[in-house]
């Protein structure tokens, strides 16, 4: 599951012997630990689909 870290992870943390990854990065993580850093707030998961665009209204339009 690819996630990506919504904070740092403390200096020195290892993650099975490699650093976190950095906030901000992204990285590919089994789905059981991934799902768990996302419940916890720690990761979000990344879609692999486009990020849809907000259509911005002008003020009075529907």
């Amino acid at each position: 599951m690819r996630i990506r870290m919504l904070v740092q992870m403390p200096p020195g943390g290892l993650r099975n012997g490699e650093p976190w990854p950095a906030e901000g990065e992204e990285a590919e993580i089994p789905t059981g630990e991934a799902l768990h850093l996302v419940a916890s707030g720690v990761a979000e998961e990344v879609s692999d689909a486009p990020a849809r665009r907000r259509i911005k209204r002008k003020e009075g339009d529907g």
